[in-house]
């Protein structure tokens, strides 16, 4: 059994504060929801947890089983067991994606053959339905919004992390790949014990991956924590209905130049 704790989270980049206290708990095969509008945190969130460069921890503390995750370098949180499913998947011209599985996995010591991964990736792909073609191309390289997707969910399915951050994995998925990507993930709920944080503004998500709780994000808090009702409900009244247009922020425009203005970013924090 696993669990991420994250207790009292701030955090802010820039000198800007976004995250402004957050409170959260996934455990193994638990499926949490954060819904919220554009400027809320979500992605920053998902940013904190896994150590991207930039980002300012104001207070609080993120442990995994225990151990302190703000203390690791990204590649020691992703040997740790945690893993994101960025919203914009990075291109890596010049590197397969068999072998990035390659050298994660030995480089964790969770592999001793190459074929191993190569036997796995296949599994993976026809349980998404992902072309094997694209086991070889250059990671995320001109391959389609959807397509990015299934090879993020795929990456999922070989590396078996303990949790799992999903940043919008929804966007830019047609139905059909909508329906492979969030089955697979919660057959790994069900398989596994794999614990999801899950990022979407979009309730269609959750019409196949079922959460066990949601949570409702607005300027960097948790303003309200229920059951898959509570996407019912955001559905019918939208976000202003828990705390008001006012609290809605506009997101200040980036310098040209700023670190975090690049295509992998959520432009709205």
């Amino acid at each position: 059994m696993s669990s991420l704790v994250i207790e009292g989270l701030r955090a802010g980049v820039g000198g800007r504060e976004i995250i402004r206290g957050i409170d959260l708990t996934v455990g193994s095969g638990e499926v949490h929801v954060v819904m919220g509008p554009n400027g809320s945190g979500k992605s920053t969130l998902s940013h904190v947890i896994m150590g991207r460069p930039g980002y300012d921890v104001l207070g609080g503390s993120i442990t995994l089983d225990g151990a302190d995750v703000l203390a690791m370098a990204p590649w020691q949180r992703a040997h740790a067991g945690l893993f994101l499913a960025m919203q914009y998947p990075t291109e890596v011209p010049g590197v397969s994606l068999e072998a990035m599985l390659t050298e994660a996995l030995v480089g964790a010591g969770r592999v001793s053959a190459v074929g191993e991964v190569r036997a796995r990736m296949l599994v993976e792909a026809e349980r998404i339905g992902f072309d094997e073609r694209f086991l070889q191309r250059p990671l995320n390289v001109d391959l389609s919004g959807g397509e990015k997707k299934r090879n993020e969910t795929l990456q999922l399915g070989v590396l078996q992390p303990r949790i799992a951050i999903l940043d919008e994995i929804d966007s830019g998925l047609d139905v059909d790949a909508l329906r492979d990507v969030s089955r697979r993930v919660e057959a790994e709920t069900n398989e596994r014990g794999l614990g999801v944080l899950a990022i979407t503004h979009y309730r269609r998500l959750l019409t196949e991956l079922r959460p066990d709780v949601v949570h409702v994000l607005v300027r960097g808090r948790i303003v309200a924590t229920g059951g898959p009702e509570l996407a019912d409900e955001l559905e019918r009244t939208g976000y202003a209905g828990f705390a008001g247009e006012d609290a809605i922020p506009q997101e200040p425009t980036r310098e040209i130049g700023d670190p975090l203005s690049d295509p992998f970013a959520d432009p709205l924090a």
